[in-house]
């Protein structure tokens, strides 16, 4: 596929709406200060329309209008919809819908939701989430640029083996904790690592809602040192909650030291409020370390005690600090040049086995927030042609686009999945070459960029 012009309009802020079966307003992202009785009117022409489609036995997926897409998502008794201009495949703003409700049921459970609803279908959903739109907007704005969460995988913390090892084996829990189901540490934002039992495994999905969780402003700023949150992970039981324990082992401000990541959040955000009125990720939050652990039970004092006893054993054994310089060094992410492949510019790998990703931080000429946003809005095209994500008669095993500012192509074997970003003056052959050398690099690294071998109980 070739693309003779690449000038992509300026990305106008989504928008985001979550309504009743009944035309009931749940939750928008426009401004606080918005008009109302506008929105009222939004959210009852919408109901009117989908209403239509589903009394005649079919739904509504999507409506185009020039550069607007509106993508529907009928989750009943919720609707959701996105409005959007920035040309990503309906498959990308129907994955926003999709985690905008798992993460509403991680508040309300879908059993809460069908017995409200069964007693009182106009019932204002509001009431139940007051307070929990913080956790919406840092969703939303995680799925803004967040590849793990485009394709359903994990983003791991690059670490040397021996040392996530360590923290593994600090992670597994004692005989006590019987209904433990997951422990997870995340740091700068990615998993270090996660230990499960041995018949459960934890889809990505709840991963990311359990993360933006913890991360919301109103947990990582709580003064108390740690929180236990009930959480549905809707992957694993959309019926019932389990109990979170969440404590922040270290944050940025902690020593004064600024991260990569907080300043970032300080270029990126000039104010607390962005452009489209939501508030931005909490990227400082996202730079700490953050130990979960995630149980069906009410031992909350054995939890809580053996939290603390694992955080004194990695403080003392040295670990925290050597994860904590790895970080604020730099040396938990990569840049493209240290591959040394001629014309490489950027790529993003998965490991399908291991349902994981890894790629190099985004540099020249992808260092701005637009120019991120176009390059990933590329990447997400591509992987909806492979994957036949918008209804495409099937699967591809390799996509190429060509425009006049570079090269992107994809490609999808047995073993992995490989998207990447190259200068546009390569000849098909070095396309290829370059492919297969990245292949390779991450074969040869992937023990300090993948999460293997975590220990089971």
């Amino acid at each position: 596929m070739s693309l003779s012009d690449n000038n992509h309009p300026p990305f106008k802020p989504r928008e985001y709406f979550v309504l009743t079966d009944a035309g009931k307003p749940v939750f928008t992202s426009r401004r606080e200060d918005g008009d109302s009785d506008t929105l009222s009117c939004t959210m009852g022409l919408v109901q009117a329309l989908l209403s239509v489609f589903i009394d005649d036995g079919d739904k509504l997926r999507s409506i185009n209008s020039g550069e607007l897409r509106i993508t529907f998502l009928l989750r009943s008794p919720l609707y959701y919809v996105c409005a959007s201009t920035w040309g990503e495949p309906e498959s990308v703003t129907r994955t926003h819908l999709e985690y905008l409700h798992l993460q509403i049921l991680s508040i309300v459970t879908a059993a809460q939701l069908r017995r409200i609803f069964e007693r009182r279908t106009n019932f204002d959903l509001r009431r139940l989430l007051n307070g929990a739109e913080p956790f919406l907007f840092s969703l939303l704005s995680r799925l803004e640029l967040d590849l793990a969460m485009s394709t359903s995988s994990l983003h791991c913390l690059q670490l040397d083996p021996n040392l996530r090892s360590r923290v593994a084996d600090a992670l597994v829990p004692i005989t006590k904790m019987k209904d433990t189901l997951y422990i997870i540490l995340i740091a700068g934002g990615r998993v270090v690592t996660l230990v499960r039992p041995r018949k459960h495994s934890i889809h990505p999905a709840d991963i990311h809602v359990l993360v933006n969780t913890a991360h919301a402003p109103s947990i990582y700023n709580s003064p108390a040192s740690a929180s236990w949150i009930p959480v549905c992970l809707p992957k694993y039981d959309p019926a019932t909650f389990v109990n979170a324990y969440i404590s922040f082992l270290w944050k940025p401000e902690d020593n004064g030291i600024e991260t990569s990541s907080n300043a970032e959040s300080r270029g990126s955000s000039s104010s607390s409020r962005r452009e489209d009125g939501r508030h931005p990720p909490n990227l400082s939050s996202d730079a700490a370390i953050c130990l979960m652990c995630i149980g069906g039970g009410g031992e909350f004092e054995t939890v809580r005690s053996w939290c603390d006893s694992v955080a004194q054993k990695l403080q003392s054994q040295g670990t925290l600090k050597v994860i904590t310089d790895a970080m604020e060094s730099g040396k938990t992410h990569y840049s493209v040049s240290q591959l040394a492949i001629p014309g490489l510019r950027h790529f993003v790998y998965k490991s399908r086995p291991d349902v994981q990703i890894t790629f190099p931080t985004f540099e020249d000429p992808y260092d701005s927030r637009d120019e991120v946003r176009r390059i990933i809005t590329m990447y997400q095209t591509v992987y909806d042609a492979l994957h036949a994500k918008s209804g495409q008669s099937g699967p591809l095993k390799l996509q190429c686009i060509r425009t006049n500012k570079e090269i992107v192509m994809g490609w999808i074997t047995q073993p992995f999945e490989l998207y990447i970003v190259l200068s546009p003056r390569l000849p098909k052959t070095a396309v290829i070459n370059a492919a297969n050398a990245v292949t390779r690099w991450v074969k040869k690294e992937e023990r300090n960029l993948l999460l293997r071998d975590a220990p089971v109980f």
